[in-house]
């Protein structure tokens, strides 16, 4: 049996290989590409094996290290839920056709992730936050234990975590929701900014709690036991290194039960109940009897489905809704915000409505078909506009109070919201035009949201448009800035609320009014254009 074990471990281990290398002899921008990004991981883990192994004898260096080893197992974790094409060997419906058993099977795939770049890049930095928290040649070989172990951990949380959504992963809505990584990435940089910031001003020593409570946590606890060797600390240290073996058997537990499931089971995953049709069809029902009757209707209905069904359309709402409600809270915490930062939720939305022809990409030749005259192209315009400030009103009013609440600045509160509304409604104007006039296609695989060769026009319609948006809400600029530098400005504030939602009401209609006839006129290039994707 071992020999079985070990011969099914090396060809699955030479296939992982064998893979990679026929992955680059696909093109030479492949394999320069691969090369160039694996001489880049490769030096920034050398870098940080350098500065870890520099940390040692510093204050706060074990606090440092574990926290490290937590958040690089946690990206373990989440990566095949974002990257499933990263590695072929990731899907093990593949190998359902072979006379293999479970338990084998996992050893040679468990051997096989071992393979590649990010291996070696968590290795280098294991082993650098052993070096930085080792004293004592005990202590070093605790580290390698740990070392080994939290490596094994982070493999095997991969893969049990991509065992269990391989069916999602290797579907095609489950491969569009790797788009919502840019959420993710937008997510965690204002979270990096906010946590550097709150640790320059207050150092390392704000991290201990959150350290104290890793250090008994999977992989981290094993390098927290090489930290408890050297404080001699030993029953401490091996209840730290039988917790991480203790995951790691779990962990292969739970991907082999998966596993089992998946080489013996049917794909169901596809498959639609009745009565998740019967619930669907209610539901669809209950929207539209929510929505204006007639044409109006009809634009709002499709476009709110857009944003719930399309992964493209979700994924640029999702991050533009935890963007621009993220920016001016995170600033308020920090006490370096301002009331006024609660107009980016405004301007995140009003993103929403640029390029509206192109969201639809070759579909837009249904809703041409409806399009005879400057008035079809109008109500067409108005539904989508209608469908947007359905959302973007409450949840531009819901950012502006918190970030008030947060500075404690009621006083600006009417002025700020009179800004948002008077900046959507001039985003919702330019962006009816700018959709008419510069319309380009959205991808719908991949990552691109531009089609080869239009990329001057999204250049153009977007920052084109935000440019005109706010030159448009000039007077509303003016108007708040007069008020709050001249010396009976402050009683008057509350005027900009009124001012500024009338004022973006009328942009906006005016901006349908001139882009409907430019949309009925120019139907045939929007078309060509859209459908280049």
């Amino acid at each position: 049996m071992s020999a079985d074990v070990t011969g099914v471990t090396a060809v699955v281990v030479r296939l992982k290989l064998s893979l990679l290398r026929n992955g680059l002899r696909q093109s030479g921008g492949r394999r320069a590409a691969y090369l160039a990004s694996a001489i880049v991981v490769l030096l920034f883990a050398a870098l940080q094996l350098l500065g870890l192994i520099m940390l040692r004898d510093t204050a706060h260096a074990d606090t440092l290290v574990v926290i490290l080893v937590a958040v690089l197992a946690l990206g373990w974790a989440v990566m095949p839920l974002f990257f499933p094409g990263g590695d072929e060997t990731l899907d093990p419906t593949r190998l359902v056709m072979l006379p293999l058993r479970p338990r084998p099977l996992v050893r040679a795939l468990l051997a096989a992730s071992l393979v590649g770049i990010g291996p070696l890049f968590t290795l280098c930095l294991f082993v650098g936050s052993v070096i930085a928290v080792a004293h004592g040649g005990l202590a070093y070989v605790v580290g390698v234990i740990a070392v080994v172990l939290a490596l094994l951990v982070c493999v095997a949380l991969a893969r049990a975590v991509a065992a269990a959504n391989i069916r999602l992963l290797t579907s095609r809505k489950g491969r569009d929701l790797a788009v919502l990584s840019g959420l993710v990435i937008a997510i965690g940089a204002q979270v990096v900014n906010f946590g550097a910031q709150r640790l320059g001003s207050s150092g390392l020593a704000e991290l201990e709690p959150a350290a104290d409570v890793l250090r008994w946590v999977p992989p981290a606890a094993a390098i927290g036991a090489v930290r408890s060797v050297s404080e001699g600390a030993y029953g401490v240290a091996v209840l730290q290194l039988a917790l991480t073996a203790a995951a790691l058997t779990a962990l292969i537990a739970v991907w082999s039960r998966h596993l089992t499931r998946l080489m013996t089971s049917p794909d169901g995953s596809t498959l639609q109940s009745v009565t998740e049709a019967a619930v669907r069809e209610r539901n669809s029902s209950g929207l539209a009897r929510l929505l204006p009757a007639g044409r109006t209707g009809t634009v709002m209905e499709r476009s709110l489905r857009y944003v719930w069904r399309d992964p493209k359309t979700k994924a640029a709402w999702v991050t533009s809704l935890a963007i621009g409600l993220i920016v001016p809270l995170f600033n308020a915490l920090q006490g370096t915000g301002s009331i006024y930062f609660a107009c980016f939720a405004a301007g995140m939305l009003g993103i929403q409505m640029y390029n509206q022809f192109g969201q639809d990409t070759s579909a837009f030749w249904m809703v041409a078909m409806t399009i005879s005259s400057p008035r079809d192209a109008y109500v067409e315009l108005r539904g989508r506009a209608l469908a947007l400030l359905l959302i973007t009103l409450p949840y531009a009013t819901l950012v502006t109070v918190l970030t008030t609440a947060l500075l404690g600045d009621w006083a600006g509160l009417p002025e700020a919201l009179g800004l948002s509304f008077a900046l959507l409604g001039a985003m919702l104007a330019t962006g009816a035009w700018t959709s008419a006039r510069f319309p380009y296609s959205i991808p719908q695989e991949g990552y691109k949201n531009v089609a080869p060769g239009q990329t001057g026009l999204a250049w153009i319609s977007i920052f084109g448009g935000m440019i005109a948006a706010a030159l448009l809400c000039a007077p509303v600029i003016a108007l708040t800035i007069w008020l709050n530098i001249s010396e009976e400005g402050d009683t008057w504030t509350w005027l900009l609320l009124p001012v500024g939602t009338a004022y973006g009401a009328l942009l906006t209609l005016s901006g349908l009014r001139l882009a409907a006839p430019r949309t009925a006129t120019r139907l045939p290039e929007i078309l060509t254009a859209v459908s280049k994707g």
